[in-house]
């Protein structure tokens, strides 16, 4: 039986990228990933790197070095419980510098090459892998190859040209790993609900006119793709026989609005992630700061309106106060979205 494998990308995906890694001691895993390889493999996924790696042409990197990079981020990953089974890499690049590397390649992203030698040597069931990367590269890679495709979004060289008609389109979007891995197990539950429901309970077989008593329907066998969790009871328990009398046509009109609520749901909470992860901006906390002084002037502006011994200046001063440092705040605020 072939194998199901989740194809990544390295620089952006995995580990942070600060441009060419020229030493392993560069190499810095981001939030999450060894955890979200961990549930992965325990989905029954093997993990391999599909990386380019231009550096090599370019003479800025030799494969030597390149090796112990990435003996770095498997014993980074090893560390933290997780683990690799292959890295491929394309060292390969037309513009190189080095004659010996100055050359197009079907293995160099967005070709699918690195993806369909691994599927030769390592029996991978395309159909049933996905490709996972932050460029349009990884992309178009794993559409060409067969794979299901998710863009990671957080450090992503993508976001400025997503949606033009020249980009390929991801299956879906994550703003980073751990997000990918909610994309892969909400997939893995729609695929069992609808073996489920394709699956209904078989109608009971007419008895013999000999036999003298009914035999019981024997129980249905467990389906090895059902969802984890507990199957509501109108799927799990057999229906009335009115019921049962046209069940496609009761689970159709259900089945499509699961569909568009499900598409919905991963819109809206892909736009709140990428809200709630959006870069911390000392402008932002600096308004906020200054916001909170403002009401604590306005109070005491109150404080001083209510006093018997009310003094006009002292109102004024306070009042005055709290609309210089609200102008300051709005400024602030303005600065921050003008970035």
């Amino acid at each position: 039986m072939s194998d199901k494998v989740i194809f990544l990308d390295c620089d952006g995906t995995l580990i942070e990228d600060p441009g060419y890694i020229d030493n392993p001691d560069q190499v810095k895993l981001l939030d999450g990933v060894a955890e979200a390889l961990i549930e992965l493999r325990a989905m029954g996924y093997k993990l391999i790197v599909v990386t380019n790696q231009s550096a090599v042409a370019r003479g800025i990197v030799s494969e030597q070095v390149l090796g112990e990079i990435h003996n770095r981020l498997r014993q980074l990953l090893t560390e933290r419980g997780a683990y690799l089974d292959e890295i491929y890499y394309c060292p390969y690049h037309p513009d190189g510098v080095i004659p010996k590397y100055r050359k197009e390649s079907d293995w160099r992203k967005p070709n699918p090459g690195m993806l369909l030698a691994a599927a030769d040597e390592m029996d991978v069931d395309l159909s049933q892998s996905w490709s996972i990367g932050d460029g349009s590269r990884d992309i178009e890679a794993g559409l060409r190859a067969g794979c299901k495709t998710i863009l990671v979004t957080r450090f992503s060289r993508y976001k400025s040209t997503y949606g033009e008609p020249a980009e390929p389109n991801p299956d879906y979007k994550s703003v980073n790993m751990k997000e990918a891995v909610n994309i892969i197990k909400k997939y893995h539950r729609s695929s069992g609900d609808v073996r489920v429901r394709t699956q209904s309970a078989p109608e009971p077989e007419p008895q013999p006119a000999a036999e003298p008593e009914p035999q019981p329907a024997p129980e249905p066998e467990p389906q090895s793709a059902a969802e984890p969790e507990p199957q509501p009871a109108s799927q799990t328990t057999e229906q009335p026989n009115q019921q049962q009398a046209n069940p496609v046509e009761q689970d159709a009109p259900a089945e499509g609005t699961e569909q568009l609520l499900s598409s919905i749901l991963v819109q809206l909470k892909g736009m709140q992630r990428a809200d709630m992860f959006g870069e911390f901006s000392i402008m932002r906390l600096m308004a906020g700061v200054v916001q909170i002084i403002v009401l604590f002037c306005l109070l005491i502006t109150i404080w001083l309106l209510m006093s018997p011994t009310r003094q006009d200046s002292s109102v004024l001063i306070a009042l005055g106060f709290a609309m210089v440092l609200q102008l300051m705040s709005l400024t602030f605020y303005i600065i921050q979205g003008r970035k």
